[in-house]
């Protein structure tokens, strides 16, 4: 645990799979709060190295506080995963042998209310992974057309009634601004028929994070980059936390291994232990998929 209340999800699971060795170079494509990194750089002993990228500056300090301890050399970098071979490259680094993404919205962006991603918590409707960047969930839900948020719900978020709550929003941003998560929360379970088991609004923030981020998109590009960059034998451990995200990287994966560049670790994705899973619910959707460079 390197932060208090943030458990970092599989670590045992990514551990035995990555296997870190001493005297390696290791990456951590989203390193948050340093969780899987503290444990990676410990293995790597005095002689490793420890890369670390984070859209999030704010993570990257808690990380940066996290892995003080640690004796192996550190270097982390403010950017995006997707360009890690460059940042390798001003660095004269030219393979890693120990790559992994832990994919999604960290805790620390969940569980603050001024980053807008939650919709238990009233806030700004913000969604942005790196704050630097200028799109606002806020700026996108005032500028896309009806249309495309119907897409974007029900091809991101998967929901039965895209049509509907992009139509309501339509209706009511004539009206009002909508630059609160509790607005936007409350518009679309009020465009919803019945109760469901989970909140109304989930998917149409999960489709807005995504697209506000450009996930989908940033993890295709990334996943291409890591695979090319990954020494031989090397292995890369990739954490999903929705069909979407483990879809692209099963995908990527299985098309690596048809040419003959990667060999599947787990045929299926590794899921997380039923104690983890009631002793840590986010990680419940958590699917682990690890492959090894040929």
């Amino acid at each position: 645990m390197s932060e208090r209340g943030h458990v970092p999800v599989m670590l045992a699971e990514v551990m035995s799979m990555l296997t870190p060795q001493p005297g390696e170079v290791a990456l951590d494509g989203t390193i948050g709060l340093g969780g899987h990194s503290r444990c990676i750089g410990f293995a790597l002993g005095t002689r490793g190295h420890l890369i670390g990228i984070d859209r999030d500056p704010e993570a990257l300090a808690k990380a940066r506080s996290a892995l003080a301890d640690l004796s192996c050399r550190v270097t982390l970098w403010h950017g995006n995963f997707a360009a890690a071979p460059a940042l390798l490259a001003k660095m004269g680094v030219e393979k890693v042998d120990v790559a992994m993404l832990d994919l999604g919205v960290s805790s620390l962006q969940l569980d603050n209310p001024r980053r807008g991603f939650s919709f238990n918590r009233d806030g700004p409707l913000d969604m942005r992974m790196d704050p630097t960047q200028p799109l606002t969930a806020a700026a996108w839900l005032a500028r896309a057309s009806e249309e495309e948020m119907e897409r974007v719900f029900r091809v991101y978020g998967g929901e039965r009634f895209a049509r509907r709550i992009a139509r309501r929003i339509a209706e009511i941003r004539c009206q009002r601004t909508i630059d609160t998560t509790g607005r936007l929360a409350a518009i679309v379970r009020g465009a919803k028929p019945g109760r469901g088991r989970i909140d109304a609004a989930t998917r149409v923030f999960q489709a807005i994070r995504i697209v506000v981020n450009n996930e989908l998109e940033e993890l295709e590009r990334g996943l291409t980059g890591l695979l090319e960059i990954l020494s031989s034998g090397g292995r890369l451990a990739i954490l999903a936390f929705h069909s979407l995200e483990d879809r692209c990287v099963k995908n990527a994966f299985r098309r690596a291994a048809i040419t003959g560049r990667v060999r599947l670790l787990c045929r299926k994705p590794l899921r997380p232990t039923a104690v983890e899973r009631s002793t840590n619910p986010r990680s419940r959707s958590a699917r682990l998929r690890v492959c090894q460079k040929l």
